[in-house]
């Protein structure tokens, strides 16, 4: 019986032709973008329908919630085959990235329905990372629009050099060939700097299918493509596989004594048995002896396949390096050029910390320099100290540990990577490597022969940095500095570093905004390291208002070695104490950007020492912590296995 029921569920020699058929064919990956109500939904579903891709019960439902939802009379609205969400459909808009496959006699697609609101335009830049071609579309009665220039310089950032200019909704002008000319004109004169190899204008009515799949007999001075004719012959060069050969290692997979494979995607080129490969950090080589697949050994793999190679020499990989081809390796270092494409509503802070994630790898990373902001109306490079949601800059940045990378033009996969809030994990930009800065193959790290344990055991302490934070007024100083006393009378090596005395000289360039507040403390942190590689009880006394700088201090230092004292004194209490007068200028609007006014303060979640000011005095806070370095022996020269306090 079971023999029986899989002869008849075996595919015939016609379904097999036929998916041999379907096999062979092309594919062309494409996204439609541009700004809001420009028929991208609609175009999609039209697309859809014309290359008989729906059902009948499809088309039905597609019916009804045309008369429920549409937003096209008494036609059905082909937006909605596409905008699957309530929200989408309640308010006629695209939120998500929506994927649709469909095919031709000639080529097979996949489409990304991308939004063209400005709030999602991080799902647009999401849609356009795999796509090899954009359409741009453009209401005839509104031209080019500023969300026009966004999606095209941003498909330009993410490597797209073949661009179709749908002028949709042609109809609604009298099919004018003066409007469509006009609209060409426009945006060529736009887009000449963004190195788009084509563009292809065509004047179309998304919703009535004019010269979507089929000429239309309105526009007869037009002579190009239809749409889908365009589609099905565009050339789009898959050079991927010539590339030189790049495997980012996702898993390094032992399941027994006799097995250690490294598994991964192909993101370039190709390998076979027998070659030699390059750890891309590291340098070591080795040769490939044998490429593992789910369907047994392969003998050469290529780009865009799965697979796991197993070496024939015992070297050091693991998940975020790449095996990489000997005759033309990877970039490796720490510090890069880069384009940014920014998401996130709080705004890029040249000197805070983020997540920077690369194909398989990840470490942390600050912008150093935020060179330019990009105009995306006029292409202007505009002086700016931060990025906010939706905005293009050019960026320098320093990760914490070097990565292995090419630079995005040679290479889209090994060449891009995200940054990641650190305290939210939200991804909050999209980055394009440019080049490696010559200033990080020019500094090395010098060895010393005096370290830590050294400095520290010649005071007969431990180094430590306790930071104190709390809002102005709170009392941070004066506790401070009543606790360097106590431990300078015991014969502790200690130094202050003071919020006020600091802007004097190191900081005194730097101003109170968040982007000059986040360098404030970056700097400030960075002594604090020096001062504890020294040997030094360091004793910190800043505001630092936010948590992501906090917490980029206690990763600079060793383990254990950074205490973070929460000094807790109420708002009103601080205003009411007001000891410099500066509570009373901000709220009567004198001083701007004051914390806990008008910019906050994000008091920290777990901090080592929690003192609750109110009620109590200086000396009684110093006493709490005077037991909390007892309790743990903080000031004795004892250190772990780790190296930290």
């Amino acid at each position: 019986m079971r023999h029986i029921m899989a002869e008849s569920l075996a595919p015939t020699d016609g379904i097999r032709d036929y998916l041999a058929v379907q096999e062979r064919k092309s594919l062309l990956r494409f996204l439609t973008c541009g700004s809001v109500d420009d028929g991208k939904s609609t175009l999609i579903g039209r697309l859809l329908s014309d290359t008989k891709q729906i059902f009948e019960d499809q088309l039905s439902a597609l019916e009804r919630d045309s008369r429920k939802h549409g937003t096209t009379g008494d036609d059905v609205d082909f937006a909605l085959l596409v905008d699957g969400l309530e929200a989408e459909r309640e308010q006629g808009i695209t939120i998500d990235v929506a994927y649709r496959f469909f095919a031709t006699p000639k080529r097979k697609f996949i489409v990304a329905d991308t939004p063209g609101h400005e709030q999602y335009t991080r799902n647009m830049a999401t849609g356009a990372s795999t796509a090899d071609l954009a359409i741009v579309l453009i209401d005839a009665r509104q031209g080019v629009l500023r969300q026009t220039r966004r999606h095209s310089i941003i498909a330009s950032l993410l490597g797209i050099r073949h661009i179709v200019l749908a002028v949709n909704k042609i109809d609604l002008v009298g099919f004018d060939k003066a409007v469509f000319e006009r609209i060409i004109e426009d945006y060529r004169q736009f887009s000449h700097q963004l190195g788009f190899e084509t563009i292809v204008p065509i004047p179309m009515s998304a919703r009535y299918g004019d010269n979507v799949s089929s000429r239309s007999d309105k526009t007869e001075w037009y002579s190009g493509p239809t749409l889908i004719e365009h589609l099905e012959t565009v050339s789009v060069d898959d050079a991927v596989v010539e590339l030189p050969f790049r495997f980012p290692v996702q898993y390094v997979n032992r399941p027994n004594l006799d097995f250690r494979g490294f598994a991964g995607t192909i993101a370039s080129g190709s390998v076979s048995t027998g070659d030699e490969v390059v750890v891309a950090k590291s340098g070591k080589s080795a040769h490939v002896r044998r490429i593992v697949s789910h369907g047994g050994d392969l003998s050469q793999a290529v780009a865009g396949q799965a697979t796991t190679l197993v070496l024939d020499d015992e070297v050091e990989v693991s998940r975020g390096n790449m095996l990489v081809s000997p005759a033309a390796r990877p970039q490796v270092a720490d510090q890069f050029a880069a384009n940014i494409v920014w998401f996130d509503e709080h705004a890029l802070l040249p000197g805070r910390s983020y997540i920077l994630r690369t194909e398989t790898d990840q470490t942390s990373a600050t912008v150093t320099d935020l060179k330019y902001r990009v105009n995306v109306n006029d292409f202007a490079h505009e002086a700016a100290k931060s990025l906010e949601m939706n905005e293009v800059g050019i960026c320098n940045i320093s990760t914490r540990a070097p990565i292995a990378f090419d630079t995005f033009a040679e290479n889209r996969t090994t060449g891009a990577f995200i940054l990641i809030d650190r305290i939210t994990n939200a991804t909050v930009g999209a980055g394009m490597i440019l080049h490696s800065l010559r200033r990080a193959e020019n500094i090395h790290w010098q060895s010393l022969d005096v370290g830590k344990h050294g400095r520290a055991d010649l005071k007969n302490q431990r180094p430590a940095v306790f930071w104190f934070t709390g809002l102005s007024g709170s009392g941070k100083s004066t506790i401070a500095n009543l606790f360097e006393k106590k431990l300078f009378a015991t014969g502790r090596h200690t130094y202050i570093l003071d919020g006020d005395n600091v802007r004097h000289g190191l900081n005194r360039d730097l101003g109170f905004t968040d982007a000059d507040r986040v360098e404030n403390i970056r700097r400030v942190a960075e002594v604090a390291r020096l001062m504890a590689d020294a040997g030094l009880i360091v004793i910190v006394s800043f505001i630092s208002p936010f948590r992501a700088e906090r917490r980029m201090a206690r990763e600079l230092m060793a383990t254990g070695e950074f205490v973070e004292v929460f000094v807790d004194t109420p708002f009103e209490e601080c205003a009411r104490r007001d000891p410099k007068g500066l509570y009373a200028r901000a709220l009567n609007g004198e001083i701007k950007n004051f914390t806990g006014v008008d910019s906050p303060y994000e008091a920290p979640e777990n901090p080592e020492i929690h003192l609750k000011t109110l009620g109590k005095s200086a000396e009684e806070m110093v006493e709490a912590l005077e037991l909390w370095l007892n309790e743990r022996d903080i000031a004795e020269n004892q250190y772990d296995s780790g190296g930290g306090i």
